[in-house]
């Protein structure tokens, strides 16, 4: 089963950090990522830019509201997210220490997702 593991942080936190810092935060995340990658067990995995980067299309008027910025404000934003193929949530949840071990602060939500590809048919 494919999981979403989100990461959430505080961008203030993050966009705080000094390249090395962060090229650290990266390195350590490789490891994970790789051993994932190495098991085939590892799907997409996006870093997302800055919230001052985002557009928000509220749909509950008639035309759409288009706005800038994020969705939510809360102290933590969506940062990025990875997609990995695990048995359980057990084993996504396995997935996600290991990651949180290599990028402290913040939180992983976790979710199951079901992948949809136009024109095929679900499994």
């Amino acid at each position: 089963m494919y999981y979403a593991i989100l990461c959430y942080h505080s961008e203030q936190i993050v966009c705080s950090w000094t390249q090395e810092e962060d090229d650290a935060v990266l390195g350590r995340l490789a490891v994970v990522h790789e051993q994932l990658a190495r098991d085939g067990r590892l799907g997409p995995v996006v870093r997302l830019l800055p919230t001052t980067s985002a557009t928000t299309l509220r749909k509950d008027s008639d035309p759409p509201l288009v706005l800038d910025g994020p969705f939510a404000e809360t102290k933590e934003q969506l940062l990025g997210f990875y997609v990995v193929d695990c048995d359980d949530l057990d084993g996504a949840l396995t997935v996600a220490r290991d990651l949180a071990r290599a990028n402290p602060g913040g939180a992983y939500e976790i979710r199951p997702i079901s992948i949809f590809r136009p024109g095929a048919v679900a499994p």
